[in-house]
Formats: C-alpha cells, structure tokens, sequence
C-alpha cells in the first residue's frame, strides 16, 4: 500500500501533489515503543503490508530506493504505507546505475558521490549500491526492507 494521491494542483511555475495525511512515521512509532516493544502481530501485519507494497512496485517496475523508517507512514488502523518516492526510478532488466549515486574517481576509480551520503540514509542501502555496482534489481529495496525488520525485532529488546 502507498499514499493516495488526491489531488494534483498546476500553476504555470510548479506542480503539487496532495496525498492522504497520516499521523506519524514508522521511526517515530519505533522511538515511541522502544520501552515497551512492538508486539509482535504488529511487526508481521507491517511486513506483510509492506513486502505486498514492494510487490505492487516491483511488478510495475518500480524501485523505490530511499526505504527507511522515516519514509514508512502508519495510522491507527494498523496501516502502513509507503511514502516519498522521491528516488524511486522505473527500471528495465537489469537496472543501470543513476549518475548521482556514482562518480568517476581519480584514476579511472569509482567513487560514491558525496551528493549521496546527504541525500540518502546509508544504514538501509544494499551493500551493491554502497559498493557502486554498475547494475543492480529490486533485491535492494528488499535488502532494506529486512534491515527496517530486524530493526523492528531488535525494538523489542533481546529476550532472556
């Protein structure tokens, strides 16, 4: 599930998107809980919600790239929706990588962009991206989508 776009708004200089408000993110929800835990129905409902999320984009081609818990909206229903496709690109098979995560080093070397470490939280990037790998597939944004469960399992506090 994503965020409905409700309205598209043009003016002759620019142009607005109007999505459904939601309350808070999966981040704050997180800091929120980190005494308590998230129960663990909570954490499978939000996986589950997500991976058919992740789904729905892959199967139209669709990376969302920027997954962290920031970007992840919940309501009070339990619901939990993807937010800023901000860096999401479509891609074909297999997918290039995009002039602003590489740079050519000195002596031929590739170089991540310094624009990319400002730009994107690095704790949830695959290691293909962080390594400059010329092509990479959806497994990254599922690679940063286990980081968000373990990092959802790991709230709860280690069990003794």
């Amino acid at each position: 599930p994503s965020l409905r776009l409700l309205d598209v708004i043009h003016t002759e200089n620019k142009l607005y998107l109007v999505f459904e408000f939601l309350h808070q993110d999966l981040k704050k929800f997180m800091d929120s809980s980190s005494l308590s835990g998230i129960a663990l129905p909570l954490i499978k409902s939000y996986l589950f919600q997500l991976l058919q999320g992740l789904a729905f984009c892959h199967a139209h081609r669709v990376l969302h790239r920027d997954l962290k818990p920031q970007n992840l909206l919940i309501n009070a229903d339990g619901a939990i929706k993807l937010a800023d496709f901000g860096l999401a690109r479509a891609f074909g098979v297999p997918v290039r990588t995009y002039t602003h995560e590489v740079g050519t080093g000195g002596a031929g070397g590739l170089t991540v962009s310094p624009r990319v470490w400002q730009v994107v939280t690095l704790w949830y990037r695959a290691p293909e991206i962080l390594l400059g790998c010329k092509y990479y597939s959806t497994a990254v944004d599922i690679w940063s989508l286990g980081c968000i469960f373990a990092e959802m399992v790991g709230a709860r506090g280690v069990p003794r």
